[in-house]
């Protein structure tokens, strides 16, 4: 297991490489100066005192050819440094250990609620298929699916909020367990919930056909054993699946959430940090975002063995 492990993160190494040098050149040549926007941030119109400025770029070692700075720039890394956010002159792994607790509850929780809530209803639709709880629950998935997080969010917000009057603004972060963190919460589950419900309802009704089903029901074992012994472990290897690829859309429905309810996360901190060209903040975020998918993939290949022992001799074959 442990060769596995270390196996897979070798992998992620030149992929997350890759991807770095793909941000870093992008923002290279094509983010500006960072020492004139440095300055334009602080000052804004100001008249600039170009040989002060080759100065602090020379110090800075950003008159070196593109490939040494990135060098310099991964060298950094491996030694824990992030360097210095351009606008407000803070170290850059100071304001992630700020925003990324933000995030990484929400991501936790909005998981963890996907899966309380998008398994059970999946299997509930596949079992009374063609019945009217399955078009409901079906067809909520689908009207879940169909509205972006900008647009439920504030629609949620003017609802509860204003017409029903039943919970204060759910602005700003007061932790994961206050009141005003459940609308959030289920603003950002919303599209991967629908995801999970389609996905477990398929694989429920791909297994109903199977012979072992019909034997078990044959010898009158209660239903309930049935679903939750024959039908539920089999179920769950393309739903567990499912939800490490969904970590994507948990991702890009968390910049827009932190941003709609002013919540200070990774997310919020990426956009604003796009707007403003701070380009160092930006590679660091990409950088943990890269490592967060290579962990969610990482952790989807080792609940396989658990949910099917097939997996498990593919695997211990695999590391032979």
């Amino acid at each position: 297991m442990l060769r596995f492990v270390l196996i897979r993160v070798a992998r992620w190494i030149p992929s997350a490489v890759l991807l770095l040098f793909i941000v870093y050149a992008l923002a290279f040549y094509g983010a500006g100066d960072p020492i004139r926007i440095m300055f334009m941030r602080e000052g804004g119109d100001v008249v600039y005192n170009e040989a002060r400025l080759d100065a602090i770029r020379e110090a800075a070692g950003l008159n070196d050819p593109f490939l040494v700075q990135f060098g310099r720039y991964l060298g950094n890394y491996l030694h824990g440094e992030m360097g210095f956010s351009l606008i407000q002159k803070r170290p850059i792994l100071d304001m992630i250990a700020v925003a990324a607790p933000v995030s990484l509850q929400l991501g936790l929780a909005t998981t963890f609620l996907i899966a309380l809530l998008g398994i059970p209803l999946g299997v509930t639709a596949a079992l009374r298929q063609n019945s009217l709880a399955d078009h409901l629950i079906i067809g909520t998935a689908q009207f879940f699916w169909a509205i972006p997080v900008y647009v439920a969010g504030p629609l949620l917000m003017v609802l509860f909020v204003l017409g029903l009057k039943i919970m204060d603004v759910p602005y700003g972060w007061h932790g994961l367990f206050d009141a005003r963190t459940i609308l959030p919460l289920f603003v950002l589950a919303f599209q991967p919930m629908a995801i999970v419900i389609r996905q477990a309802r398929s694989a429920v009704l791909e297994v109903l056909g199977e012979d072992y089903i019909r034997t078990a029901r044959a010898k009158g074992i209660p239903e309930r054993v049935v679903v939750l012994r024959h039908i539920l472990r089999p179920v769950l290897t393309p739903v567990v699946t499912q939800l490490g690829l969904i970590l994507i859309t948990i991702i890009n429905g968390a910049m827009l959430l932190e941003v709609t309810f002013g919540m200070p996360g990774l997310g919020r901190l990426t956009v604003s940090s796009v707007e403003r060209s701070d380009y160092p903040v930006i590679l660091a975020i990409v950088l943990i975002g890269s490592f967060l998918t290579m962990a969610s993939n990482l952790f989807v290949d080792l609940a396989y063995p658990l949910l099917d022992p097939r997996a498990a001799q593919a695997q211990r074959g695999g590391e032979g």
